[in-house]
C-alpha cells in the first residue's frame, strides 16, 4: 500500500502492525460509509492516465479486496489494544470522515467495484506522516499527518484523494500481478543463461528497478486522479501546491529521483500546476452548488 509514499519518517511498521501510539484512546469503534454513499455518478474525467495496468488481471481483485479488510480489522484491533485507535467522537476522524463523505460519491467512474466498498475511515494515534487507503476502501491516516503539517482541509482532501486514487485505479492489485509475473520471467531466465543464483540477483535487481518506475508513475497517476475527486468534492486544487511544498521540507534527504519509488517534490508540484486547470471549473461549480 502507498502508506502516504515518500513522506515515511519512522521505521517501516511489520505489515499489518500498528503505529506506535503517540496518543492514548479508549474505543475501538469503527466508522462504515454506506456503498449507497457512492452511487453519484459524475461526468467524464477531466484528467487523463490512460488505462489501468493489466497486471491487475493476475489477481482476483476479490481476494485482495478480502485479504485487505482482514489485515485491516487486525490494524485496528492492535491499535486499539494499544489505545492507539481514534474514538468515534474525536474531532480529527470527524473531519476525516466528513471529507471522505464528500469524496467517495465520485470514485465510480473510476472503478466500478468501488459501489460495493464498505469504506471505512479511522485515525491512529502515531507522529508518522502518514496515511494510505487499503484495496476494497479501507482508510486510515495518522495523527502526525494532521498535526505536524497543520494541514487544511483542501490539503487533508487532497492526501485523501491521492490515497483513495491508489485503491481505485488497483495499484496493490497490479503490483502483485506484477510481482509474480517478474518472478516467473526472472526464474526462467536464469535457468536459461545458466547463472544459478548469482543470475538470480542480478534479475531481481533489474526488476527492482523496473518495479521502482512503476511505482512512480503509480504516484503520478494517483496525484492526478485525487485531485480531481478533491476538486468535485468542492476542495480547492491548488491546495495541493501548497501540500506537497510542506512535503518536501518533512522529506529533505529523500534519495535522488531516479532511485526513489515516488516523484521528486519538484517533479511533483510541477505535474500538479499543469494540470490544475483541467480540475479548476470542477471545484468552482462544486462550491456553487
Amino acid at each position: 500500500m502507498c502508506r502516504l509514499c515518500e513522506l515515511k519518517t519512522g521505521a517501516p511498521d511489520q505489515a499489518g502492525a500498528p503505529p506506535t501510539p503517540s496518543h492514548r484512546w479508549n474505543s475501538r469503534r469503527g466508522f462504515l460509509l454506506a456503498a449507497a454513499a457512492a452511487s453519484a455518478l459524475p461526468a467524464a474525467a477531466q484528467v487523463d492516465v490512460g488505462r489501468a495496468s493489466a497486471f491487475a488481471k493476475l489477481v482476483p481483485a476479490e481476494e485482495i479486496e478480502a485479504s485487505a479488510a482482514k489485515q485491516y480489522q487486525q490494524m485496528l484491533k492492535q491499535a486499539a489494544s494499544q489505545g492507539a485507535l481514534a474514538p468515534p467522537d474525536h474531532p480529527q476522524l470527524l473531519r476525516l470522515r466528513r471529507i471522505a463523505s464528500e469524496l467517495i460519491p465520485f470514485t465510480p467512474p473510476w472503478n466500478p467495484r468501488s459501489r460495493q466498498w464498505t469504506w471505512e475511515i479511522n485515525l491512529l494515534g502515531s507522529k508518522q506522516l502518514n496515511a494510505f487507503c487499503m484495496p476494497g476502501g479501507k482508510i486510515a491516516f495518522y495523527t502526525g499527518i494532521l498535526e505536524q503539517l497543520q494541514l487544511s482541509d483542501d490539503e487533508t482532501a487532497q492526501i485523501m484523494g491521492h490515497e483513495i486514487a491508489h485503491a481505485l485505479r488497483e495499484h496493490a492489485r497490479a503490483r502483485m500481478g506484477k510481482g509474480a509475473a517478474t518472478s516467473i520471467g526472472a526464474g526462467l531466465l536464469s535457468q536459461v543463461l545458466g547463472l544459478g543464483d548469482l543470475g538470480r540477483t542480478v534479475t531481481n535487481y533489474g526488476a527492482e528497478l523496473l518495479t521502482l518506475k512503476f511505482s512512480r508513475d503509480d504516484e503520478t497517476e494517483a496525484d492526478l486522479v485525487g485531485l480531481e475527486l478533491a476538486a468535485r468534492g468542492g476542495y480547492d486544487p491548488q491546495a495541493g501546491v501548497s501540500l506537497w511544498r510542506k512535503m518536501q521540507n518533512a522529506s529533505k534527504g529523500a534519495p535522488p529521483q531516479w532511485l526513489s519509488t515516488h516523484p521528486a517534490g519538484a517533479t511533483r508540484i510541477a505535474d500538479i500546476e499543469k494540470t490544475l486547470p483541467q480540475v479548476q471549473a470542477l471545484f468552482e461549480k462544486a462550491r456553487r452548488n
